[in-house]
């Protein structure tokens, strides 16, 4: 009897730890009609930036590049980005998201990243690169 009693509180703490293993950001099922319905989904999650630094190649046309630093939610997330061509103004959206299977149990600790991303080349003028709607200008 005291080995049942013993038994189901590890099991409650078992379950509320592997609940907190699961980052979910619901959206309702496509065709759903119970809008009360969601259904988990795994892309896009965040990232946390620490730092970001444009590097300016010496080459003709200048090769862009930024080197990114921060960190993922956790070891099991994979960085990801849209990079989108230079706007009319010189400006440059960089958007970065993690992405990480929702059924893989993780250890929940943020995992440090340093990642250098190629911009593009470019020839003389002022840009401002976005990354997560932070402004970085630069000048070529």
């Amino acid at each position: 009897m005291k080995m049942r009693k013993a038994l189901i509180p590890a099991l409650l703490a078992l379950a509320v730890l592997a609940a907190g293993c699961f980052p979910l950001d619901f959206v309702s099922a496509p065709g759903d009609d119970d809008p009360g319905t969601t259904l988990p989904i795994a892309d896009r999650l965040p990232v946390f930036v620490d730092s970001v630094e444009i590097l300016l190649l010496e080459s003709w046309p200048v090769q862009v590049r930024v080197l990114l630093k921060g960190h993922l939610p956790t070891p099991c997330h994979t960085l990801g980005w849209d990079l989108g061509e230079p706007d009319a103004d010189g400006r440059i959206v960089l958007d970065l998201f993690s992405t990480a299977d929702p059924d893989e149990i993780c250890i929940q600790m943020l995992q440090a990243f340093e990642q250098t991303i190629d911009i593009g080349s470019f020839t003389s003028g002022s840009y401002v690169l976005v990354v997560d709607g932070v402004e970085y200008p630069f000048t070529i």
